[in-house]
């Protein structure tokens, strides 16, 4: 099957990019580099084309309380306009199935934002459990996703004209509104993957293209940069934000992976609440922890961790922090290898020394006011 391509695709193309397949869509991974484009993130700003990811529109009434009587977290803590992260689980075993960002325009609105490769498996559970009358419709390949990153997004979505937390008070983070572009309105979120300050646009594909065009335009004073995929995974992985497939997943549970903040366990009812609350209670085996290397090794995906002569665990996630210059990781380890700890990765036959460590590894800005 051909892979589906964003409506940016010739300006990617335009641009030199790298590209790769990201859950069937061929996607930028890089242009000049994944260290250039993540330090353009840390210190000015990136632009990053993540159209991708699924858009999943639910409509009617009771439209909240049918999403909060599926996904973990629990809706009532926010207020219409605001954003919040999220997990869809297996109602059976808990496992992962995606996480994902609500969007709650009103109690009979919302907009669901999945991980491209598990759009379909989210809307085909939440269709088959909807109630009559509400109405879940995809919009994943009529609308664009635009994430504006870095310390000075504000001013390049300023130069536009579009709303940004600077010139209006209320626009926190995990907040969303409503803009006109080109007499279109785009749905501004204070939302984002790499830690940084930073804003992604939902645009109809129409104004897609133009919307790109300018932000590149109003950017250019501020030396901002096209960041692909690449630089979108180390971003995240200094932040110790999970990936689903590596860091959560069907086999690898919100409470192993240390996300039960992101669970409304008062809630009379949500998918896996019966398996997640047995697990909770007793305690996981195996936790998601941090690592940071203390010499100059690099972990990646399923490399063994141990702990003197005992295999402890895996990584699930590794890299380089182009921002730390060492390797970090996330790794699913042994619940009794505690923080401090240090331990042991086999990076291609070799013995590298890390340390298991809270992440963030990078001290996050998203939430400077």
């Amino acid at each position: 099957m051909a892979l589906k391509q964003s409506v940016l695709h010739d300006r990617h193309v335009a641009l030199g990019a790298k590209f790769s397949e990201f859950g069937g869509w061929e996607m930028p991974l890089e242009y000049v580099g994944v260290v250039k484009e993540h330090t353009a993130v840390r210190t000015s700003v990136g632009i990053f084309d993540v159209s991708h990811l699924g858009k999943v529109i639910v409509r009617g009434a009771g439209a909240r309380d049918f999403i909060n009587a599926c996904l973990t977290n629990d809706l009532g803590r926010i207020e219409n306009g605001k954003a919040q992260y999220t997990l869809c689980c297996d109602d059976q075993t808990g496992g992962v199935v995606d996480d994902l960002i609500v969007y709650l325009h009103d109690e009979d609105h919302l907009l669901l934002v999945p991980n491209a490769a598990n759009t379909a498996e989210v809307l085909r559970r939440l269709q088959a459990a909807a109630p009559d009358g509400l109405t879940l419709t995809d919009h994943h390949e009529t609308h664009a996703v635009l994430a504006v990153q870095g310390t000075r997004s504000d001013e390049v979505l300023d130069a536009l004209g579009l709303p940004t937390g600077h010139d209006t008070a209320s626009f926190d983070y995990m907040s969303f509104v409503e803009a006109p572009f080109e007499g279109v309105d785009v749905v501004v979120c204070r939302t984002g993957y790499t830690g940084e300050r930073g804003y992604e646009l939902i645009a109809p594909n129409e104004v897609a293209g133009a919307l790109w065009d300018a932000l590149v335009a109003a950017g250019a004073a501020y030396g901002i940069q096209a960041c692909g995929l690449g630089a979108r995974d180390t971003l995240r992985t200094e932040m110790g934000y999970p990936l689903h497939g590596q860091d959560i997943s069907l086999d690898i549970s919100p409470v192993q992976a240390r996300l039960g903040w992101a669970i409304g366990w008062a809630k009379d009812a949500f998918w896996g609440k019966d398996p997640l609350s047995v697990e909770r209670e007793a305690g996981p085996k195996v936790v998601l922890r941090g690592l940071v290397a203390d010499g100059r090794g690099i972990a990646r995906p399923h490399m063994s961790v141990r702990q003197g002569d005992a295999t402890v665990g895996e990584i699930t996630s590794g890299t380089f922090s182009p921002t730390l210059k060492k390797g970090v990781a996330l790794a699913l380890i042994d619940a009794l290898v505690t923080e401090g700890a240090e331990v042991s990765v086999d990076v291609r036959g070799r013995s590298e020394v890390f340390v298991v460590t809270k992440p963030p590894f990078v001290q996050p800005d998203v939430r400077e006011a």
